[in-house]
């Protein structure tokens, strides 16, 4: 197949886990014998406009700075975003030339044909819709999370109706979770479109094996971890909507219980400050360290293996990318299991199969009995990562989730 992506994050610029996501299907196509485009942001007009990765064709445009100009007609609530409606400008920029260069140029001037349009959250559509009409091509609304459940209902009502439109101009949605389905359904996304695809993830490099001991006592000594403690590690975006306030606050009941431990959150996000001076004011600062960094991917590979056991209180989290790859390094896992979490779905709480617990990320006294399930096992619950890693081969691979978004474009063509 000949396939588009609309992905505003791809390599170098990778934000979160829909680069991961866009960044890794798109590989894994090519390997299974596709072709494949992706139309990414140009950060600051620094990158190459024409690119291969992996064997992915990448174009980014040159975007004008059109801020002022979206500004004359923009509404009250987009000129409410201050020195943030540079972003929305960018974007919509991005997708016009994109949609333009696919349509006018590898289309209309060098003749190329596609099969079909791929459009990843309101940050692609806008192009992927223009395309769709032009080049009258079957579209796929790739929804990885929504305005209303990301913002905790405090959102863009802008971006709220482009994500709707989105849903409304494609000829299928695919979603990554269960979970996200029925908030679809509920926002009133058309039900017969909405198919179900979980994210994936390399388990050859989330491997266990691949880490050396002395990396693994590298990272331990660099936080103060010593051989008795154990190590409670949190990945992800400083947000409120990834909870590590939460879990903060549940450390004094594990530390009563389990006073050799240590969390250390990595990651960066607008709560750092907050963080750091509720972490003093609770008093821990001897067993809680706060990483404000974004650290390339195999420093984090080798922090999941330094790890005992991976916490991750999510208020939201449509399908959790970091969640997997803890499985998959076979570590067992504590994780937010409220509301809309594909979470809920990735980890089996009990069982002969159980790779983790489920907890209410709202609720610190929850965490810390998520937490403390685990580390009151004799081995700290490294059976549970033993069955994370055998779920994540057996269900998460990338060749797996390929091929189902392949059979769902095959599908609607």
């Amino acid at each position: 197949m000949k396939i588009v992506h609309f992905s505003w994050e791809f390599p170098p610029m990778i934000r979160g886990g829909l680069g991961t996501f866009v960044t890794e299907l798109s590989a894994m196509q090519v390997k299974m014998g596709n072709e494949v485009t992706v139309f990414t942001l140009n950060e600051e007009n620094k990158l190459l406009t024409l690119d291969n990765y992996r064997g992915v064709e990448v174009h980014r445009p040159r975007i004008p700075d059109f801020t002022s100009t979206f500004f004359l007609f923009a509404d009250s609530e987009l000129r409410q975003w201050g020195k943030n409606f540079k972003f929305f400008a960018d974007v919509m920029s991005y997708n016009i030339l994109s949609a333009s260069k696919l349509v006018h140029f590898l289309v209309g001037k060098s003749g190329r044909i596609y099969d079909v349009i791929d459009a990843h959250d309101w940050l692609g559509i806008a192009g992927g819709m223009s395309a769709k009409k032009s080049l009258n091509m079957p579209l796929v609304f790739h929804v990885h999370s929504t305005e209303k459940g990301r913002t905790r209902g405090r959102g863009s009502r802008t971006i709220e109706e482009i994500e709707y439109e989105g849903g409304e101009a494609a000829d299928c949605i695919i979603t990554v979770s269960e979970a996200m389905s029925d908030e679809l359904y509920r926002l009133g996304f058309p039900t017969k479109k909405i198919r179900v695809c979980w994210n994936g993830v390399d388990t050859e490099k989330y491997n266990p094996v691949r880490v050396p001991e002395e990396e693994i006592r590298r990272i331990r000594e660099m936080y103060g971890v010593k051989e008795d403690e154990r190590l409670v590690f949190f990945i992800g975006r400083l947000v409120g909507v990834k909870g590590p306030d939460n879990l903060i606050k549940s450390m004094p009941s594990v530390l009563e219980e389990f006073p050799k431990t240590k969390l250390v959150l990595l990651g960066t996000g607008d709560m750092e400050h907050y963080l750091r001076v509720l972490i003093e004011e609770i008093g821990l600062a001897d067993n809680v360290v706060l990483r404000a960094e974004f650290v390339d991917e195999e420093e984090r590979i080798r922090h999941y293996a330094a790890a005992d056991v991976v916490v991750l209180p999510s208020l939201y989290e449509p399908f959790g990318i970091v969640c997997t790859e803890a499985m998959s390094m076979a570590k067992p896992v504590v994780v937010g299991a409220k509301g809309t979490s594909g979470m809920r779905e990735q980890v089996i709480p009990s069982g002969d199969k159980q790779c983790g617990m489920h907890i209410n990320p709202y609720d610190p006294d929850d965490i810390a009995w998520g937490i403390k399930q685990v580390l009151g096992m004799e081995d700290c619950g490294a059976w549970m990562g033993r069955n994370g890693r055998e779920r994540a081969i057996q269900q998460f691979r990338w060749d797996i989730i390929a091929s189902r978004t392949l059979e769902i474009y095959k599908e609607f063509l």
